[in-house]
């Protein structure tokens, strides 16, 4: 449950805030939604006043004359202009304070591809749900493997494309412990919907204590791939016995043959995608059968550990 709940509940028309720069973004988006109503009931009012008082009464009543004033035509272009001028520099302000990054921020280093994020931080430990501090500034180094993707969180209204080949950055400061939902909002093919990860913010003491017990600290890609295996054993042998799914010694390096006539070698990438998109390539003998899709469950690392894992099988 998150601790937020409640105040989610009570605040159903906006995600709740998680940081300062999600109140001040608040505060100038009530300040536009109020300033529009307000000027719509004044326009559209005023325009459904006059229609009224002004109308013809008769077929041969004539249009009323309205001097030219002068000090009217001026309040309503200058009063606009004085608003939104607020507007920009208010939105200026905002702008500013999501771009200058605190120089003692923690740093953590994103990588978006499809359709995942991954988060590697400076002890060494990766995760595939980016976890922080409460109350003290994080920046986020961001690139891509593949496309551009876009990383969003809707509690601390920051939104930074992820491109390829190079950096962006973004920093918040979460203000409130619990979880909070990540989103890619740039389309970036089929799983797009699918790329989903979460912001954990906890106490400092519970932070170092999560870095301190890295599950795969000090161990090799196979070492990985074996400890990650035991999330398959229900439906995959280590011998080359099938089970549910075929068995997996040996497998590397192998033609497989699929239900449509194709074929492919069993190497690194034929097994990435039989993770991430098992029903892409189903194999003769195999129709019917529905693996699960290890899609957004999964991080680079331990995909890689999977893959040396089931190399080492013989």
């Amino acid at each position: 449950m998150f601790i937020w709940a409640a105040e989610a509940a009570a605040q159903s028309f906006m995600p709740p805030q998680g940081t300062k720069i999600a109140e001040n973004v608040d505060s100038l988006y009530s300040f536009l939604v109020w300033a529009s109503l307000i000027s719509s009931i004044l326009v559209i009012g005023g325009m459904t006043y006059f229609a009224i008082k002004y109308r013809r009464k008769t077929a041969t009543d004539k249009t009323a004359y309205i001097p030219h004033n002068a000090l009217l035509e001026f309040l309503w272009s200058f009063i606009p202009f004085v608003i939104f001028m607020v507007v920009f520099g208010w939105g200026w302000y905002v702008f500013h304070q999501m771009r200058t990054m605190p120089k003692n921020a923690l740093e953590v280093h994103v990588t978006g591809q499809k359709w995942n994020w991954s988060f590697k931080y400076k002890s060494g430990r990766t995760s595939r749900t980016l976890v922080v501090p409460a109350g003290e500034p994080v920046k986020l180094i961001m690139t891509s493997k593949d496309v551009i993707h876009s990383f969003y969180v809707p509690a601390f209204r920051i939104k930074q494309d992820v491109i390829p080949g190079r950096y962006t950055a973004l920093w918040f400061e979460a203000e409130k412990l619990g979880t909070f939902h990540v989103f890619c909002t740039e389309y970036c093919g089929t799983s797009h919907s699918e790329m989903l990860s979460k912001v954990e913010v906890k106490s400092r003491a519970d932070y170092d204590q999560w870095l301190l017990n890295d599950p795969y600290k000090g161990l090799t890609p196979i070492e990985i791939g074996k400890k990650y295996f035991t999330a398959c054993t229900a439906c995959h042998n280590i011998t080359d016995q099938r089970l549910v799914g075929p068995g997996l010694a040996g497998l590397f390096g192998k033609e497989r043959v699929f239900v449509d006539g194709s074929t492919a070698i069993a190497d690194e990438t034929y097994i990435r995608n039989s993770i991430l998109n098992p029903q892409s390539q189903v194999v003769e003998g195999y129709e019917g059968i529905v693996m699960t899709s290890f899609q957004g469950q999964i991080s680079e690392e331990e995909i890689l550990g999977v893959i040396e894992y089931i190399k080492s099988l013989k």
